[in-house]
């Protein structure tokens, strides 16, 4: 067993990036990797889509892209996991390195590519935890081939296999990492592309089509927030994630790597994300479910994205620098903070601050 923490995590350190998170998956996948998981705190329950999540806090997409480690995630007191991205093909994603720590700034830039996988391997993990009768809520986030002659075929494709394996489906157009992929987020294309993809979930899983769900950009114009917003609205959907790595660097970004290419994540994208998440609530008039992540590392973090409009939140750069011990930190730090302001329940504190 080790302590993650104490131990490892400087050691981590010294490896390359790209390196250092294979390893720790694999000790993940060996069960080498344990957290104390406290009693669920019953003010941390939360309901959505007919689903009973133990907590708010997720796994961003991108940590586990292949499904290798879900239940090992939700052992360490995650409320839900979400694997992926997955694209048809197995894809080897962007040459290395493409992975990048500021550790000064708490960040990290990654230009991956959608390195996975691919929808046949990663499904059948998905089969097999549920032929094995696994529990928890384990959502799956698909993506595009880079050289795919129809966007929306792959992504059709994604529906059809992870509908009936997957709690939640998330639709990725927005990855700064694959060229052209957020033009998918335009009003009219993700619109013709929203339609094909709700007519493949009710064909995949007719009997209980789980939500679906749309990954939205940081860098977005107000013409293109304000369409989403409606297209949100109407399309049929069941909530947005906002947001995903931003291409945008920050003033006063401190790290060597600080300019590499690539989507910047962790504490220089929560308030540009946040902002972003109370825009989308008050635009969405809070009919919309929202998931937010950006750049939390703390339960006043996340207090921050559920008052924005956020009924769950996810992190996964957080962890890079804090080690698995950050989601007990986070859930305990959040239940003070809902106590202290008398919150009863988690849902009466979405949209507070919006």
């Amino acid at each position: 067993m080790v302590d993650l923490t104490r131990l490892a995590l400087p050691l981590l350190r010294c490896l390359p990036p790209e390196t250092a998170h294979g390893l720790t998956l694999r000790a993940l996948a060996r069960g080498l990797v344990r957290a104390s998981a406290a009693a669920p705190d019953p003010l941390l329950r939360t309901t959505l889509w007919g689903r009973e999540f133990a907590n708010p806090i997720g796994l961003a997409a991108g940590f586990d892209k292949n499904a290798a480690v879900p239940d090992a995630m939700l052992a360490l007191g995650f409320g839900f996991v979400e694997i992926g991205s997955v694209t048809p093909l197995p894809q080897r994603g962007n040459p290395r390195p493409r992975l990048f720590r500021i550790p000064e700034d708490g960040a990290v830039i990654n230009r991956l590519g959608f390195n996975n996988d691919g929808i046949a391997t990663v499904a059948a993990r998905l089969a097999a935890r549920r032929r094995a009768g696994a529990g928890g809520i384990v959502g799956a986030n698909i993506g595009k081939n880079r050289d795919a002659p129809d966007a929306a075929a792959d992504y059709e494709a994604g529906i059809s296999a992870f509908a009936p394996l997957a709690d939640y489906l998330v639709v990725n157009v927005s990855s700064p990492n694959t060229p052209g992929l957020r033009d998918l987020q335009r009003r009219r294309e993700i619109t013709l592309l929203l339609e094909r993809l709700l007519a493949a979930r009710r064909a995949a899983a007719p009997e209980r089509p789980p939500p679906l769900l749309v990954k939205i950009a940081p860098d977005l114009t107000e013409e293109e927030r304000a369409d989403l917003a409606e297209v949100a609205l109407t399309s049929g959907i069941d909530g947005l994630i906002v947001s995903n790595t931003t291409v945008a660097r920050p003033p006063g970004l401190r790290g060597g790597n600080a300019h590499e290419p690539g989507g910047l994540s962790g504490k220089p994208l929560f308030a540009p994300s946040t902002a972003l998440l109370a825009e989308m609530y008050r635009r969405t008039r809070g009919r919309v479910t929202l998931i937010g992540v950006g750049g939390i590392a703390s339960g006043a973090d996340a207090y921050a994205k559920i008052r924005a409009g956020a009924s769950l939140v996810q992190l996964y750069t957080g962890l890079v620098y804090q080690g698995p011990g950050l989601v007990e930190r986070i859930k305990s730090e959040l239940a003070a903070l809902l106590r202290r302001d008398g919150i009863a329940a988690l849902a009466d504190a979405v949209g507070r601050g919006a």
